[in-house]
């Protein structure tokens, strides 16, 4: 039996499209794009065959803008002048299925040999109403689903934006090989964003037969387009809801509408559940018969982007102080149907008599209230208190992990589980789901510290299995802290490769934590004195720590339940007595090591967020917490937990969720270290949080599986090619593609044991320096492919995920050059500092991603240095000196290539904000000139690279 061609699997496709209603229509290139466009915006307009000039006001307008500004015109009307001096408002996308027309056409040419050389062509086109909304990029049975998906990056890059760019319209793209399908926004970078499409009980719908029944019909398809997409204001980017997050919303839609119960959604932690439960809003207060759409968050977790977003949406929907008279004021507009608000303002406002008065009208009145978190500690209160007053409120809450009588407490007397508070689940999506379709991580559990009859490890025994101990002097045994804290501090940077990542340590209670903190600072300094006796760099860790308590000093029950008591943040008087000059103490530190100027009093609110913000800028190596940060605290590059606390239950879920966010190649895993007997209390929270044999999806295979997969794959690279030296020898793309596909196996796998305390690479059959030499030679075969030069034909390579985040190396980027230079200007020793230089030097060197800033790095400790004395801050020298080197490339730039220094200051100033690098759409205000039509594209092209060398020379890897 042959194996389907790409051409059969579009032919089929076609064929299925048309049974499901859309008219196929040839279009072979733009010109033709361009008149059938004209006649169905006519058609579906009801409007007469426009003249010219009515046109030519038309296309201007859709001619306009970047992806981001063409998404919003796509959803805004139109007013066309017509030319007897009448006006009518035209759509271009209606919400009704009924008023639109779809169509499908294949194999339209784009022309941009101008650019470089070349000409594209796309497999599949859905057009609604004559606009290009969908692309479905096909490739043979068999093929890798990834070089679909780079194939379209390769469009955006150098297709989209030629002639009249109606490509940049685009919406949503879809991806298959006939086995594997994907779904994802125009603007998406990375293919892990590329979502598979589910059935309503999550189950993957993966054929492309089987995707296009569903996906394509023209109902769903509308719907996906008007409703199931956000426009972010913030990073001006779309976005595409996942399946579960557009059936979570069709529940709650429908609950609204048809019943007066409360629900809720039961969706895993780190799935998304503000953007799901933001559309949720956004639909609900469009009904007539719902007052008020009431968005209630905890006042942590109200960050500035979330805020930004929904004020984008609708004005002042959001107040971030904590007067709770705006809310009231907010309540009593009639014209506000949506509103954010904080548990803790929402509670204040319905519970007090004298704001009560203002918000009467609304007692009888349907308000709809949408809690991203049921179980707050303030919600069982909330909960009555909203009962009380309101008569006709329905309330929906989120959770990742829900109450059940299990894992409840009581209180006077009532099990307050999930079910009890909203009657119903109306939709899950659980740990297991999310792990499936890597919208979160596995974790990888280390259970470290066996313990003695006499209840204290030997050094020897440390790094075997927990066996068991219960006794909390034992746990608070000073001996057992210090080599706890001793063995992080060694274990920290394999962990985490190299300080790349951050960690959270929990511990189980003040007092502790107090014992921990000052004990890192004992260890650190000891092994620096250590180190530097060896003439070896060893930079301390940052360790930074907040906490609350409450002040009758009472020792938290936390500890022997598992379960986590949630600290207030923005209550400074609950820190205890004895705590407080510790605290106060800690704060003074952050505060020198960052030139802040916060304190346990008026400024511990402002501590607490600004300790957020830097472990997710990673700017702090451990934080140290009892149960701050432990729910509801979302950071990417925060990849280990250590433990050092009982947890359990939905408290376990919470606080091993910190690390599982996805995030890039290199975090492959969120890591477990447990020094405490947590393998019961694991399999029993996983088995009640998924419903599901859940330890072997959950959970990432043991040290010794990986190692044997990584050395199977070690022997495919040795099969193919014998030695680095043999890679030369590989003659046809072939043969180079299959070189990339094994050696990117041996990356993966090597990038997975990093992590593993254990592994030692030169101990195996590829050792480091032969790893290095495969990864030089993969390397060189990226730079040829990606070479900006002009081709005569496609590369089987060019479409090929290289995963260069994997070359990479992790221990090195200009802030951690910088704290060593520090270390060099503070010894007083010669020999010290010329030792510590010639280090620098070498990992300078040899780091591919400082290549580009090398030399003025060298310029900087060639020309600086000398002149720096003991005491002097090597992060401001070289912040002055980095400043004006940026400047005079900035200026360098705009004096060259003659562009706007202000619309120049606009772009860097987006990237500094979004962290995604421009697109050459982007760049259309920078020329302080009119680019001539016919030079467009090699001006923006040639512009793109320069602005992207610039902005990754001074701005990337700080």
């Amino acid at each position: 039996m042959t194996v389907q061609s790409e051409f059969q699997l579009e032919n089929e496709l076609i064929g299925q499209l048309k049974q499901l209603g859309y008219a196929t229509v040839s279009i072979k290139d733009e010109s033709q794009l361009l008149s059938n466009l004209k006649t169905q915006i006519e058609r579906a307009n009801g409007l007469a065959p426009l003249s010219e000039t009515e046109w030519k006001q038309v296309i201007s307008f859709l001619n306009t803008g970047t992806v981001f500004e063409r998404a919003k015109n796509l959803r805004d009307l139109f007013p066309v002048k017509f030319d007897d001096g009448s006006s009518k408002h035209i759509f271009f996308l209606s919400d009704d299925p009924s008023k639109n027309i779809y169509q499908v056409t294949n194999q339209i040419t784009i022309d941009h040999r101008d650019y470089n050389g070349r000409t594209s062509r796309f497999d599949v086109t859905l057009l609604v109403n004559g606009l290009p909304l969908v692309q479905i990029e096909l490739k043979k049975r068999g093929m890798e689903i990834a070089e679909a998906f780079n194939q379209t990056q390769r469009y955006i890059r150098e297709a989209y934006w030629a002639g009249q760019g109606l490509f940049g319209f685009i919406q949503l793209f879809v991806i298959s090989n006939g086995a594997n399908t994907r779904y994802y926004s125009n603007g998406t970078t990375g293919i892990e964003f590329a979502f598979p499409w589910a059935d309503v009980h999550n189950k993957h719908i993966n054929e492309i037969v089987d995707f296009a029944e569903t996906f394509f019909n023209q109902q769903h398809l509308t719907q996906m387009l008007t409703q199931y997409m956000v426009l972010l204001e913030t990073t001006k980017s779309l976005m595409v809801l996942r399946p579960y997050q557009i059936y979570a919303v069709q529940k709650i839609v429908e609950h609204v509408q048809n019943s007066d119960q409360n629900g809720y959604i039961w969706h895993t932690t780190g799935s998304g559940k503000t953007l799901t439960s933001f559309k949720a809003s956004q639909i609900i207060m469009q009904m007539p018969d719902v007052e008020k759409v009431l968005f209630v968050v905890d006042r942590n977790d109200l960050d500035t982007q979330t805020s930004r977003e929904f004020n984008a949406f609708k004005a002042d929907s959001v107040d971030s102080t904590d007067n709770t008279s705006t809310l009231v004021k907010q309540l009593d507009q009639r014209h506000d149907k949506l509103i954010v608000t904080t548990i803790q303002k929402l509670n204040r406002a319905i519970s007090t008599e004298r704001y009560l008065e203002s918000i009467d009208y609304l007692k009888n009145k349907k308000v709809v209230f949408i809690f991203d978190e049921c179980h707050r500690s303030q919600f069982g209160e909330t909960h009555q208190n909203i009962k009380k007053f309101f008569s006709n409120a329905q309330m929906f809450g989120f959770t990742g992990t829900p109450i059940f009588e299990k894992n409840s407490q009581s209180k006077a007397g009532l099990k307050l589980t999930t079910d009890y508070l909203f009657n119903e689940c109306l939709h899950k999506y659980v740990i297991v789901d999310a792990i499936r379709d890597r919208n979160v991580l596995q974790f990888q559990i280390d259970y470290r510290g066996k313990y003695t009859a006499k209840g204290m490890a030997t050094n020897e025994s440390y790094e075997e299995d927990v066996e068991g101990i219960d006794t909390k002097e034992l746990y608070d045994n000073p001996q057992r802290l210090e080599m706890i804290a001793r063995y992080i501090v060694n274990i920290h940077d394999t962990k985490t490769r190299n300080r790349e990542f951050t960690a959270m340590f929990c511990v189980s209670s003040v007092e502790t934590l107090t014992q921990y903190y000052d004990l890192f600072e004992k260890v650190q300094a000891e092994k620096q004195i250590e180190d530097e006796a060896q003439g070896r760099i060893f930079k301390p860790l940052t360790i930074a720590t907040i906490f609350s308590y409450a002040a009758n000093e009472a020792v938290p029950t936390d500890d022997l339940t598992g379960l986590i008591h949630e600290e207030a943040a923005d209550i400074p008087t609950q820190v205890n007595s004895s705590s407080r000059d510790k605290l106060d103490r800690y704060i003074a530190n952050y505060n020198r090591q960052f030139k802040t100027n916060y304190n346990s009093g008026d400024q511990f609110y402002a501590y607490y967020r600004d300790i957020a913000q830097r472990v997710k800028n990673r700017q702090i190596d451990i934080l140290i917490v009892v149960n701050m940060f432990l729910t509801g605290f979302d950071s990417k590059p925060l990849n280990t937990l250590y433990v050092d606390k009982n947890l359990k239950y939905h408290g376990l879920i919470q606080a091993f969720s910190r690390t599982n966010r996805v995030y890039n190649d290199k975090k492959p895993f969120g890591n477990i270290i447990c020094f405490r007997n947590l393998k019961r209390a694991t399999d029993e929270a996983l088995a009640l949080f998924s419903n599901k044999e859940t330890t072997k999806i959950v959970l990432v295979p043991s040290y010794a599986e990986i190692e044997q997969d990584y050395q199977a794959a070690v022997s495919k690279l040795f099969a193919l090619t014998p030695n680095y030296q043999s890679v030369d020898d590989l003659v046809t793309e072939e043969q180079q593609l299959e070189f990339i596909k094994a050696f990117r196996e041996v990356m993966r796998y090597n990038a997975q044991l990093q992590t593993f305390i254990e592994y030692d690479q030169d101990q195996t059959q590829l050792d480091k320096q032969h790893f290095a030499n495969f990864a030089s030679k993969y390397a060189d075969l990226c730079r040829a492919v990606r070479k900006t030069t002009k081709k005569d034909k496609v590369s089987v390579l060019d479409d090929v995920d290289f995963q260069l985040d994997l070359l990479h190396s992790d221990r090195i980027n200009v802030g951690y050059i910088i704290n060593l230079l520090q270390l060099v200007v503070d010894t007083d020793s010669e020999d010290k500092r010329q030792k510590y230089q010639a280090q620098i030097y070498d990992l300078i060197s040899s780091d591919i991603s400082l290549h580009d800033k090398q030399d003025l790095i060298q310029k900087f400790i060639e020309e600086n240095m000398p002149k720096m004395i003991n005491g002097q801050s090597v992060q401001t020298a070289f912040a002055q000196f980095w400043d004006a080197e940026k400047e005079q490339a900035y200026q360098h730039l705009c004096k060259e290539e003659n562009l706007k220094p202000e619309a120049m200051k606009q772009v860097l100033e987006h990237y500094e904000f979004t962290k995604r690098l421009p697109r050459k759409e982007e760049l259309k205000d920078l020329p302080n000139y009119k680019v001539k039509l016919f030079e467009r594209e090699n001006v923006f092209s040639n512009l793109l690279v320069k602005t992207r060398k610039l902005i990754e020379k001074f701005y990337v890897g700080f």
